[in-house]
């Protein structure tokens, strides 16, 4: 028996993941300070509005409190402008990665 440590079955998905990115041409460089710090503002920023948003959605709710079409309506907008938030914020920080 060999003196190699055993992987696990996370490390031996890694190293094929690793095997797959090579063959594809996928590149995985280390963030930079820059980028990092772009990364964190980018989060902080998206984390207030996501708060500006919750503080809005409560007073509709509050509104709308006795009207169920109308509570399902400003449900559906939180809902969409979150997702819009997050998936601006994905888009963002795949762009600082890649260094546009």
């Amino acid at each position: 028996m060999s003196d190699e440590k055993l992987k696990s079955a996370y490390e031996l998905a890694m190293e094929r993941l690793e095997k797959k990115d090579r063959e594809d041409g996928i590149e995985n460089r280390p963030l930079t300070d820059a980028q990092r710090e772009q990364i964190a503002e980018l989060r902080q920023d998206t984390k207030a509005k996501l708060a500006e948003v919750e503080i809005l959605v409560a007073g509709k709710r509050a509104e709308a409190a006795g009207d169920p079409a109308k509570l399902a309506e400003v449900e559906e907008h939180y809902r969409i402008d979150r997702r819009r938030l997050e998936d601006g914020l994905e888009t963002a920080i795949e762009r600082i990665k890649r260094g546009e």
